[in-house]
């Protein structure tokens, strides 16, 4: 129909540029691992000297023969500096904790296909070191969706730009492929760390509460046969879903080669989901496991920040652990969405979207800071003091905070400055506005620039999907010296047509549109930047289709 109305209309096409910039915190904190710093040295060894079993029975985990509760903890590597792993660890080893649950994200590991980064707050390896040195057991969540408010559940953007298009989470095989390649680098990396080889990994999750995204079993079937295939018989493989039959019977993998663990609202009666969760593993192998205990909650943007009662998480927390049940504190501590990492949560459609926040504090009980002179962790770490099988450690103090008084920026240059600039390597030009994926840019901000020829006093400009502000400028050609004028801004949630003031040119106007992406969501499955735009100019326009 697009099309159809260019002809019509007899319009000409028009060179689009596209200018993709990155400003210097998008270069440190998106393109690359977050941060880089250096840690101290972990003291990790794998242990030789007997046979390490970690099983199901007898609706019991067993550790080594004896029966074993978890009390464990989401702690996510990549959201923590790294010279602050061992501390946020010892807070939770205080808090009770014997296990730390932590997802992978792929997009932090391959940010570009294959470009594989395993440094900084990207070294997976040496967290795990750290917990084995520590003595805290792993729950592995190896994705390749994860979930977590993470920048599109975990896959790397450059998914979206191969065409034809693949079909994320889903038995496609041009998915699958790039799967097993991720897999075939991440999985040998973690198998000697596996708890039956003296390592801290008891536990690998397949997916991620796909019971409440698909039921494409042929999907979780594959992923299943690729994990024994780097990670052998012995490992348990979990999965995790919502405390519904309907999710568990999407997300699930019958029988006993997968465990199936279950999360459910903070204040559900606990038990009789946990009678739900044995029709979903084989008898006696269902030992009853909140693998996702909320301690608090996320916050999107303009919402008030997010709390809970500390009272109220901690007696639903000894439900469980009272009748011998395993929980892990989703989060026991939040950390931080570095760079553009933060990601988005949907509702029934696209006006429904809602972007998440830099700070992952999640009102846990180690606090964003790693402060934990709260009430929530004492209210927690008492209930865990009833249940732990050894004394807890003493609490660590809270550390030092530092005042680093006034910081003065100096003005280096101006967006617009970079558009006459001569040899700059990332300039796509296009016939046609297309997405921030297919050209590379998986983060921050596009430049979409062109030119219209105004009739009468005023434009009207009209993009009806923007992904997900786009602030609109206009200029002269011959006032290269000048800045543009700001004219409005077209955001995802207020989407409405705007005027273009009128300015006298010699000839035709610049016309700029800066596109900042927010944050993908897997649920909309949207590539980013400019899905459709036209310019309306006293009975003639120009359309340009993305």
């Amino acid at each position: 129909m697009l099309k159809k109305m260019a002809r019509n209309r007899s319009l000409r096409r028009t060179t689009l540029k596209i200018f993709i910039f990155l400003i210097f915190l998008i270069i440190l904190f998106a393109c690359a691992p977050l941060p880089s710093i250096t840690h101290a040295t972990s003291q990790f060894h794998l242990d030789k000297g007997y046979v390490h079993k970690f099983e199901i029975a007898e609706d019991m985990f067993w550790k080594d023969g004896e029966p074993f509760r978890i009390i464990g903890g989401d702690l996510h590597y990549f959201r923590v500096h790294p010279e602050y792993w061992k501390d946020r660890l010892l807070r939770a080893k205080a808090l009770g904790l014997n296990t730390i649950q932590t997802y992978v994200p792929w997009n932090l590991h391959e940010p570009r296909q294959g470009h594989l980064v395993f440094e900084g707050i990207a070294d997976l390896i040496s967290f795990l070191k750290l917990c084995k040195e520590l003595d805290l057991l792993v729950m592995l969540r190896p994705g390749p969706y994860i979930c977590g408010e993470w920048d599109l559940g975990g896959f790397p953007a450059w998914l979206l730009a191969k065409e034809p298009a693949i079909r994320l989470r889903s038995a496609d095989p041009a998915f699958l492929e790039l799967v097993e390649k991720w897999w075939g680098i991440l999985l040998p990396k973690v198998s000697p760390l596996l708890y039956s080889n003296g390592g801290p990994i008891t536990m690998v999750q397949i997916e991620n509460e796909f019971g409440s995204y698909g039921d494409d079993q042929a999907y979780l079937q594959y992923l299943v046969k690729l994990a024994r295939t780097h990670l052998g018989e012995d490992i348990i493989l979990y999965t995790t879903d919502g405390g519904s039959r309907q999710t568990l019977e999407k997300g699930t993998i019958r029988g006993d080669a997968v465990f199936s663990a279950v999360d459910f609202t903070t204040g559900d009666d606990p038990w009789p989901i946990f009678e739900l969760q044995k029709e979903f593993n084989a008898p006696g192998k269902s030992p009853p496991l909140s693998a996702e205990f909320y301690t608090g909650w996320l916050t999107h943007w303009g919402e008030n920040i997010a709390s809970t009662d500390a009272t109220f998480t901690a007696n639903n927390l000894e439900k469980i652990l009272s009748k011998n049940g395993s929980a892990v504190l989703y989060m026991v501590h939040g950390g931080t969405n570095y760079g553009f990492y933060s990601g988005a949560n949907t509702g029934d459609g696209e006006s429904d979207y809602k972007p998440d926040l830099t700070s992952y504090d999640y009102d846990a009980p180690i606090r964003e800071s790693g402060d934990v002179d709260n009430t929530k962790y004492e209210a927690i770490r008492t209930v865990i003091g009833k249940y732990s099988a050894r004394p807890l450690a003493a609490v660590p103090a809270n550390k030092e905070k530092i005042a680093y008084g006034h910081i003065k920026l100096d003005e280096i240059s101006f967006l617009f400055d970079m558009i006459g600039m001569k040899g700059l390597v990332d300039v796509v030009e296009s016939q046609n506005p297309i997405s921030m994926e297919a050209i590379g840019q998986m983060f921050g901000f596009v430049l979409y620039a062109s030119e219209y020829t105004p009739k009468g006093n005023e434009s009207v400009l009209s993009i009806p999907k923007v992904h997900d502000r786009a602030q609109v400028f206009i200029s002269c050609p011959e006032d290269s010296g000048k800045r543009p004028t700001y004219v409005d801004v077209i955001t995802r949630q207020s989407n409405r047509p705007i005027y273009l003031p009128h300015i006298k040119c010699a000839s035709k106007n610049n016309l700029f549109i800066l596109v900042w992406i927010f944050s993908l969501s897997l649920s909309l499955n949207k590539k980013a930047s400019l899905i459709m735009m036209f310019v309306s100019c006293s009975h003639r326009s120009k359309t340009w289709v993305a």
